[in-house]
C-alpha cells in the first residue's frame, strides 16, 4: 500500500500538479505505471475499489507509452515513414485523452478518500469494486468520445483546406470546429475545477487526521 500511495503521490504531481508533462514526469509516471500494474496482479492486494481505480489509472499510461514509442518510430524512420497530419494529430489527443482520464479516476480516489474519512459507515454501499469499475468504464467511454471528436475535427481542418468552399466538408468542419472548441474550452474550465476540488479534499483529510 506504501507503493501505491506514492505512485499515486506521482501521478497527482503529474496531473494536476504541474502544468504540463515533461520527460522526466512522463518517464517517471510510466515506470511507476508499470510497476504498479504488477503489484495490483499480486494476491496480496484486495480487490476493493481504490485498487480498481489505480489499476485503470495505470493502465491509463498504455496511452502515453503508444504516442512515445510512435513518436520514437517516427523519429528514428523519418525517412521511410511519412508523418501525416493525421497520425500527429492523433498522437497528440491520445496524450489529451490520458491527462483526462488520469485527472479524473484521480478525482474520484480522492472523492473515495474523503468519503473513507468522513463517513467510513454511510458510504459503505457506494465504495463498492461494482461501482468502481462501472466509474471507470464510464470514463474511459466519455473521454474516447471526446478524443475521437478532436481527432476528427483535425481530420476535417487538414481536408477543408482543399475542398470547395460551399462544400459539405466545410460544412461538418464549421460544426464539429465549433463543438470541439467548446468540448475544449469545458475540459480545461473542468480541469481548473478538479484541481481546486483535489486541493480542498486533501486539506481536509490532511487536518482531520491531525486533530485526531
Amino acid at each position: 500500500m506504501k507503493d501505491l500511495r506514492r505512485y499515486l503521490v506521482l501521478k497527482y504531481i503529474q496531473y494536476l500538479v504541474l502544468s504540463s508533462s515533461n520527460a522526466v514526469s512522463t518517464f517517471l509516471g510510466l515506470l511507476g505505471s508499470l510497476y504498479t500494474i504488477i503489484i495490483l496482479q499480486s494476491a496480496k492486494v484486495s480487490s476493493k475499489s481504490t485498487a480498481v481505480l489505480i489499476s485503470s489509472l495505470a493502465k491509463a499510461d498504455v496511452l502515453v507509452a503508444v504516442s512515445v514509442v510512435s513518436e520514437v518510430v517516427l523519429w528514428t524512420f523519418g525517412a521511410g515513414v511519412p508523418s501525416t497530419a493525421f497520425t500527429s494529430a492523433l498522437l497528440q489527443n491520445l496524450l489529451t485523452a490520458n491527462s483526462h482520464v488520469s485527472c479524473l479516476l484521480l478525482s474520484c480516489v480522492a472523492f473515495e478518500a474523503y468519503l473513507i474519512t468522513f463517513f467510513p459507515t454511510e458510504s459503505r454501499h457506494l465504495r463498492t469494486v461494482k461501482n468502481a469499475r462501472l466509474t471507470s468504464r464510464i470514463i474511459w467511454i466519455l473521454v474516447m468520445a471526446e478524443c475521437a471528436l478532436f481527432q476528427m475535427d483535425d481530420l476535417l481542418k487538414a481536408s477543408s483546406t482543399s475542398a470547395p468552399t460551399h462544400s459539405p466538408c466545410v460544412s461538418r468542419f464549421h460544426f464539429s470546429s465549433a463543438a470541439a472548441a467548446l468540448l475544449r474550452s469545458l475540459s480545461y474550465f473542468l480541469g481548473i475545477l478538479l484541481r481546486i476540488v483535489n486541493v480542498y479534499i486533501y486539506y481536509k483529510i490532511f487536518f482531520s487526521m491531525s486533530n485526531r
